[in-house]
């Protein structure tokens, strides 16, 4: 490669450096927490992985694996993350798509009323208290009804939808179709890269939400996600663990070769939970840039 001056070659040097020490940075957490993951829970305590394990072994996924609960769980997280997500999108954008229309005149107001609800809500015990009078507690649909509408997602999508031209929906209402007809023949299509970049942060917030298990269906082993089965075996392996400090473990570290440690399984549990959500986003990697940048949040 020829350049036109030292100047373009120490650039593009500087530029390539710094491209691959933020590669490093970035990719370097997720390798180390899958080579402890796939490394002897006491070897681990000894220190010194990084990139490759150091006593190959399956037994931390064989120990958070072997739970009979997880396979029910995990159909209860896909079964919430897909419904949770495709409803919440719909909706959203539903919203977003009536507030941002110069005709309709409470738009200002709805939107401040949206927005407030980010800064102030009523606290644990009351949201808990309206989940009872709502019949939601026990229920699948207490995963999704709370959550349909995203502030932030909805200003988003608001923002994307009136950068679209307005000239297409106007020939549309000249030609007799109707609101819902727009939306859905006409919005939608459009707006596909700024509803891929929404339902990415909506799958993940879904996929990795426990608390709101605890709090309503922690009695109902039906209803468990697998985050939150992931969370009990830690703290299981936790209370285990409790008594015995690393100078224990360490010195026993050959005594059972099949043990495991809270370091070993939260890195199993890191990967187990972090693997659908990597295998999902390089489809909607070529959405994300494009509708994260045009739906970006624009002044009244």
């Amino acid at each position: 490669m020829r350049y036109a001056s030292w100047g373009d070659m120490v650039f593009d040097v500087c530029n390539y450096s710094l491209m691959l020490v933020l590669c490093v940075v970035m990719l370097y957490p997720m390798l180390n927490t899958l080579a402890i993951s796939l490394n002897d829970a006491n070897d681990t305590i000894r220190g010194g992985i990084y990139l490759w394990p150091r006593e190959f072994t399956l037994y931390n996924y064989e120990y958070v694996l072997k739970e009979n609960t997880l396979l029910n769980a995990l159909l209860i997280s896909v079964l919430r993350t897909v419904l949770g997500t495709a409803i919440s999108v719909f909706c959203t954008a539903m919203v977003a798509y009536v507030i941002s229309r110069p005709e309709f005149v409470f738009r200002k107001f709805v939107t401040i009323a949206f927005i407030l609800t980010m800064y102030f809500n009523g606290g644990l015990i009351p949201t808990y208290l309206l989940m009872r009078d709502l019949h939601l507690i026990g229920t699948f649909w207490v995963y999704i009804i709370p959550g349909i509408i995203g502030v932030f997602n909805l200003i988003v999508i608001r923002s994307f939808i009136e950068g679209l031209p307005n000239s297409l929906i106007e020939s549309a209402r000249i030609d007799g179709a109707g609101e819902f007809r727009i939306f859905l023949q006409i919005v939608l299509p459009l707006s596909l890269p700024v509803l891929a970049t929404v339902s990415l942060f909506v799958a993940v917030y879904q996929w990795n939400s426990w608390f709101d298990v605890f709090l309503y269906n922690s009695s109902n082993p039906n209803l468990s996600t697998l985050q939150y089965e992931l969370m009990k075996i830690l703290q299981n392996t936790n209370a285990t663990m409790s008594g015995k400090t690393a100078a224990d473990a360490f010195a026993n570290a050959h005594a059972d070769a099949n043990t495991v440690t809270p370091s070993s399984i939260r890195a199993t549990m890191t990967i187990i939970a972090s693997v659908p959500i990597i295998l999902v986003y390089p489809f909607l990697q070529k959405y994300f840039i494009k509708g994260l940048t045009l739906g970006g949040v624009k002044g009244e």
